[in-house]
């Protein structure tokens, strides 16, 4: 292996500059598509990287050319030490963000503003409390929902996450809409991913192509403007002509953008996975911990990166439950 060459380029030249690393495997919401029903069997507690840990994994990271750290979980915020986390982080020259389900983010205000995070994602999958309940199983849409709006008026760049479900909340896709009307919010809409213990099935995904039919069936085609997507983006962007905020569609199912990912995450048990549908894994933690360099390893799992989705490049490779069921539940991946 050739140790001068840039270690988060791959094979097909996409250069990883995008580090997410999952905090924890606990989470204050029992999400069906991301948590099967019946829980999970959790890492033990030495298993999981400490904050220093983190830390060091980061650094390595950033010193080899990641600029953009996003936190995840389970739910990032419910760490004891994730003020610790979030300095120490910080203190690196990278932009940092955070995926939060918001339950409790209202208690985080200050000490998010004070590293610097301005952007933060908000997994939101019903505006009707009773299907929030269910999808969630829990009862906690009211604080989610007034956290949003706290996000919002203390100056941070909303995002709303929903996976769309046919037949559960495939028929709010106007009201999310709606909300972009008077706030300064991009609403995301995600494709239905299979994992482990989801039970996942084509026939509850709700494609791109649908999305848009369905917007287009309530706004006329010169109210629909189509923005110019980030580079790496992973959504395609949108928004209603004179509305403040914004909505896009993640359609890594039906239009996957693997062509210009540049994404790798980072369990809370320190193992690398170079693509959200890979079913491998590379340990930098137990390596980290005996005081060897991870970087090789790093390399190592970059290059091994399929082109298409874990090397599941057709929906027919998707359907085939050997296949996804190899890979984690979301919540142990993070979000």
């Amino acid at each position: 292996m050739d140790t001068n060459k840039n270690i988060l380029q791959d094979t097909f030249g996409r250069n990883h500059t995008y580090l997410r690393i999952s905090l924890t495997e606990l989470c204050n919401l029992r999400c069906t598509y991301c948590m099967p029903a019946e829980g999970i069997q959790l890492s033990p507690k030495s298993h999981i990287m400490s904050y220093d840990e983190v830390y060091e994994i980061a650094k390595t990271f950033v010193d080899n050319g990641v600029t953009k750290i996003r936190l995840t979980g389970g739910e990032p915020l419910v760490r004891r030490d994730i003020d610790v986390i979030l300095k120490k982080l910080a203190s690196l020259p990278v932009e940092l963000s955070m995926t939060s389900n918001a339950v409790i983010i209202d208690r985080f205000i200050e000490i998010l503003k004070s590293c610097n995070i301005k952007n933060i994602n908000v997994s939101l999958d019903s505006l009707n409390a009773e299907k929030f309940k269910t999808i969630t199983r829990r009862n906690d849409f009211d604080k989610v929902y007034g956290n949003i709006m706290l996000l919002i008026k203390e100056g941070f760049n909303v995002k709303l996450n929903a996976v769309l479900i046919k037949g559960f909340n495939d028929n709010e896709i106007i009201d999310f809409i709606g909300l972009t009307k008077e706030l300064p919010i991009s609403v995301r809409f995600i494709e239905f991913m299979p994992f482990d213990g989801n039970k996942w099935d084509k026939a509850k995904m709700v494609s791109y192509a649908k999305i848009m039919e369905i917007v287009h069936s309530n706004f006329n085609e010169k109210q629909v403007i189509r923005i110019q997507d980030a580079p790496n983006d992973t959504s395609k962007n949108y928004t209603i002509k004179d509305y403040k905020g914004s909505f896009a569609i993640i359609s890594s199912v039906t239009n996957p953008f693997c062509d210009s990912c540049n994404r790798i995450r980072l369990t809370a048990n320190g193992r690398l996975k170079n693509c959200l549908f890979s079913s491998s894994e590379s340990d930098l933690l137990t390596p980290l911990r005996e005081g060897k360099s991870i970087e090789p390893l790093i390399q190592k799992a970059i290059q091994t990166k399929f082109k298409v989705r874990g090397g599941m490049d057709t929906l027919e490779k998707l359907e085939k439950p050997d296949l996804h069921n190899q890979n984690r539940s979301m919540i142990t991946i993070g979000g």
